[in-house]
């Protein structure tokens, strides 16, 4: 097989996720959603998200497009000790917002029009988003993505091949003052230097597992591009450097010592950034409800599989002692 360029990848391996998004219009011909069809489904209470959504989308009405989540199924995780110990009390907690409880996805997609899939287990999110997409509901997918790159591909392919709209991201993107940055307000973005907790699980690739918050803000900032990754490792933190088409240069640090914090500097042509908190999911949630109502993702998907590139890409230097990796290698 011949080596893969970087414009290859854009044009080639990222083809179902190109398609979706060149075909919006006319790929994804589902109805506007009715008043009447704003029903919820949630698959996985293993994660602080599915009860923290609920609460939020079900008590204001209003704020969130009338949407109400009305009933959940709990797996979800069944390997993961610190995912599946929290199931009986959330599957509890999200009762008491007027949730149903089902025994089965398949049950769960006979009572609602729309899914978050919630899972904290990345590994079976290509097996349960496609149960979905053939059920013919559009869905949000909670990070990760998947736990790898072809199980992301795979994913945007399903959504393709079954004509349903899905996206997915890290409520990070939404950090206080990112928004003014993807708007252009301090012009072009030049750099940027953010940081997250990144706690490992042996069940994840590393940054797939929590890590993903960071990447997710950097992508956010600089948009897709990434040709090559660089890793430097310990036992406390990490440090991923990536190196943009255009020579721009973006930077994640993963903590896992100390206290845990979201942020960072954006380096613009206008001005130089410093991100604000993280002020919860509603930001998020708005989005979700919003594309809900419109069948249009709120950013370019490239940017999630590029994303789960750019976390295998740095993997593969961890191992590498911290050598350069380009992301063909994990592309092709």
């Amino acid at each position: 097989m011949k080596n893969l360029t970087r414009r290859d990848f854009l044009g080639a391996s990222s083809l179902a996720m190109l398609g979706l998004a060149a075909n919006q219009a006319s790929a994804f011909t589902l109805p506007i959603t009715s008043q009447n069809e704003k029903r919820i489904g949630i698959i996985g209470l293993d994660t602080s998200h599915s009860v923290a959504f609920t609460k939020s989308i079900n008590q204001n009405p209003e704020q969130y497009r009338g949407y109400k989540v009305v009933a959940a199924y709990p797996y979800g995780t069944k390997t993961i000790p610190s995912a599946t110990d929290r199931i009986p009390k959330f599957t509890e907690d999200i009762q008491t917002y007027g949730v149903k409880i089902t025994k089965s996805i398949k049950e769960l997609l006979k009572q609602v029009d729309f899914v978050l899939l919630e899972t904290n287990d990345g590994r079976l999110h290509l097996e349960q988003a496609e149960e979905v997409f053939k059920a013919n509901k559009v869905l949000f997918i909670d990070k990760p993505l998947a736990a790898s790159y072809a199980d992301a591909h795979k994913i945007f392919e399903l959504s393709e091949q079954y004509k349903i709209p899905f996206f997915s991201s890290s409520s990070l993107r939404y950090i206080d003052g990112m928004q003014d940055v993807i708007d252009g307000k301090y012009g072009k973005v030049l750099g940027a230097d953010v940081y997250s907790p990144a706690a490992l699980d042996p069940s994840h690739p590393d940054f797939f597992w929590y890590g993903i918050h960071g990447v997710e803000m950097l992508f956010a900032a600089m948009g897709v591009g990434c040709k090559s990754v660089s890793r430097t490792h310990t036992e406390g933190s990490d440090v991923i450097v990536g190196v943009w088409d255009d020579n721009r240069i973006g930077v994640v640090r993963g903590t896992r010592q100390g206290k845990s914090a979201y942020g960072g500097t954006i380096y613009c042509e206008k001005a130089t950034v410093a991100l604000g908190a993280f002020k919860g999911y509603n930001l998020l949630l708005e989005k979700i409800v919003e594309f809900f109502d419109t069948k249009t993702p709120p950013f370019d998907g490239k940017e999630t599989l590029e994303i789960c590139a750019f976390i295998e890409a740095a993997d593969v230097s961890k191992v590498s002692s911290g050598r350069s990796i380009d992301l063909n290698h994990v592309i092709k």
